[in-house]
């Protein structure tokens, strides 16, 4: 308990259930952080944020669209007007059109580009000035195996996430004299609602065994991409900026 005591986190992408960014946002809350919770499905945001409050913690959720520029500079307005300081930003919006490239659209690449790596901008633009106000504070990227190595079916969404790891690396340097850290999480295959469209599968051992190709032998679930992110939004992580976290159980090491 207690590992991000007090730090003020804005968490996007929220409402999905089972989700990243919902249950990052639990995990934060249970180590202290006071939590702003945004998602375009402001119904689900605010679902998280009463989940957070029924169990202890501090919560409060906004609707957000987090390709519109405008949505970002009212949503960090917001979170200073309540907190007074933002000490982290977790990027975890994000969809994937999974399509042959010869099926891939141009509304699909434009689509997957603005919420996977546009908005990634806009939300590090937008902090940028809060944190430096608050003395620092640590940038949470989320990016994707598909981000590392070539995925079948991925040319958008994996030039996104690419993408994603690369700016990561330029906000770090960027932030670092003002105390900003910005790292990126490449996650393998977690069992989320995204991961279940894209496969198909009722549940995670439905999965085919043939799309497995996991060294250790399961898939991941979202706790275990929450406990990266606690790690990075701590002050455990104060000096390591730059970086890219790859928690796939070893499926990029092959």
């Amino acid at each position: 308990m207690g590992r991000v005591d007090g730090k003020v986190v804005l968490v996007a992408g929220t409402a999905s259930d089972p989700g990243l960014g919902r249950t990052a946002a639990a995990a934060l809350a249970r180590e202290g952080a006071r939590l702003v919770v945004t998602d375009i499905d402001g119904a689900g945001a605010e679902d998280c944020a009463r989940q957070i409050r029924e169990a202890g913690g501090e919560a409060v959720a906004a609707a957000q669209d987090v390709t519109s520029e405008a949505d970002w500079s009212r949503i960090i307005a917001e979170v200073l007007d309540r907190f007074g300081r933002l000490d982290v930003l977790v990027n975890n919006a994000g969809i994937a059109i999974l399509k042959p490239l010869e099926a891939l659209t141009l509304e699909d690449w434009r689509r997957q580009i603005d919420v996977n790596l546009t908005s990634v901008f806009l939300g590090c633009r937008h902090a940028m000035a809060a944190l430096r106000a608050s003395g620092g504070g640590s940038i949470i990227n989320l990016s994707s195996v598909a981000g590392l190595v070539g995925i079948p079916t991925t040319a958008a969404y994996g030039a996104a996430k690419g993408g994603v790891r690369m700016m990561s690396k330029t906000v770090a340097l960027e932030g670092a004299p003002d105390g900003i850290r910005c790292n990126s999480i490449h996650p393998g295959m977690i069992w989320t609602n995204m991961q279940a469209r894209a496969t198909g599968a009722p549940s995670p051992d439905r999965v085919p065994p043939e799309t497995l190709r996991i060294p250790l032998g399961r898939i991941g679930t979202p706790d275990d991409i929450a406990s990266c992110i606690v790690y990075l939004a701590s002050d455990e992580s104060s000096y390591v900026t730059g970086a890219e976290f790859t928690v796939d159980a070893g499926m990029t090491a092959q």
